[in-house]
């Protein structure tokens, strides 16, 4: 899944990413960004993101 499908379906994870340091989750590359790449990419533990937004996943449902 993109980053962008990401927030597209849960868009309260936006928040996830931006406390991370990933702003960019609404850029052209995050369509077809992974988590994991656009993570990496930013020096960011993807294994740490993927449970920030999770967490944020599980409040909202």
């Amino acid at each position: 899944m993109s980053i962008a499908e990401v927030v597209m379906k849960w868009p309260k994870a936006a928040g996830a990413f931006m406390e991370a340091g990933l702003h960019c989750y609404g850029c052209a590359a995050a369509r077809f960004e992974t988590i994991e790449q656009g993570a990496l990419a930013h020096g960011i533990d993807p294994d740490k993101l993927i449970e920030a937004i999770n967490e944020v996943i599980e409040e909202t449902e």
